[in-house]
């Protein structure tokens, strides 16, 4: 194997160049004019934002390796499982289900419109049933393990969470009878604003983007979704419009008065990947095994994190409303 090569392929990819290099090598510069090249230009701008938010917080000497330990190592580890292992969910999903939708919307003004807000609804439904089904939160808690937010936390995720995200998602939606070109327009500006999310306060001290954070989920939104606090805890599950939020109930603005505590509840290793990656699944293996019965079992694996079946835990629910309780008799 040609080390210096292949170094130079990982790292063109990681900063989404392959696409851009391509297209001018084909068409030059024109190429940049039409859709494709539009999106091979946004492509890099996150990884280009990563690199820049790294060299300040060096510039000020704010720089904390376990601020960005577990998700580079976790990116690693993912990239060489999917060397292996392959996923055509998107694919699988849109042969099996599109003959079944009723309609089909493409894409247009009003048709993005329309998809974007169904695409909203079927990632809150991804989003939350990760938050509150404990076998869906141990794929979904390693996103959640960094104790800083920055745009590497992008990178810490579980290689199973993707597979699960994507069924969910585009079986939603194309039953929705959004078609599969606007979906995968959605879902390229889904992905981008989604990473853009991830922003620290290193780059980005208020997040809320002034007025938009009205109208639109922020920075300052997914900092709190990604907060332990009790009460900004399984918050904010929406990634663009946060309409779904507002209508369950699980909207939740920062507040000035509560500072973010990042990370999940359970005590971990500090710096522990494989503790971040894997731990969750080693904590609720524990549970099932100590737990009386085959029904307390299979609670278990389907009530939220926190249920138990003697009480020794709280659920995020729980957690919240004791905090609320006791904010109320202070």
């Amino acid at each position: 194997m040609d080390w210096g090569s292949q170094a130079l392929h990982e790292l063109v990819d990681f900063f989404g160049l392959g696409a851009l290099l391509e297209l001018l090598a084909a068409d030059g510069y024109r190429a940049l004019l039409s859709a494709d090249g539009a999106k091979a230009l946004l492509y890099p701008v996150i990884p280009v934002l990563l690199l820049y938010e790294l060299l300040r917080t060096l510039a000020r000497r704010k720089f904390r390796l376990e601020d960005y330990k577990i998700p580079f190592i976790t990116l690693v580890a993912n990239r060489l499982i999917g060397a292996v292992l392959s996923f055509g969910m998107i694919a699988a999903c849109i042969a099996l289900f599109q003959p079944l939708a009723l309609f089909q919307v493409e894409l247009s003004g009003w048709g993005l419109l329309y998809g974007y807000v169904v695409w909203e609804f079927a990632h809150f439904v991804y989003h939350y049933l990760a938050h509150k089904v404990r076998l869906l939160w141990c794929l979904h808690s390693t996103h959640h393990a960094p104790t800083a937010m920055n745009l590497s936390v992008n990178y810490a995720h579980l290689f199973l969470e993707a597979p699960y995200a994507d069924i969910v998602r585009t079986t939603i939606c194309i039953l929705a009878g959004v078609s599969p070109p606007l979906l995968l327009l959605i879902m390229f500006i889904d992905g981008l604003w989604g990473q853009f999310i991830h922003l620290g306060e290193h780059v980005l001290k208020d997040g809320r983007l002034g007025r938009l954070h009205r109208w639109i989920l922020t920075p300052a939104h997914h900092r709190v979704h990604h907060a332990r606090n009790p009460l900004y805890m399984d918050t904010n599950f929406c990634n663009l419009l946060n309409v779904w939020d507002r209508v369950f109930g699980t909207y939740q603005a920062q507040r000035e008065d509560i500072r973010i505590e990042y990370g999940i509840t359970r005590p971990m290793k500090p710096g522990s990947f494989l503790d971040a990656y894997l731990g969750e699944f080693h904590a609720l293996a524990r549970d099932v095994a100590a737990a009386p019965g085959l029904g307390n079992k299979l609670r278990y694996l389907l009530m939220p994190p926190g249920w138990s079946h003697d009480g020794r835990y709280k659920t995020a629910l729980q957690s919240k409303r004791e905090w609320l309780q006791r904010q109320e008799a202070a």
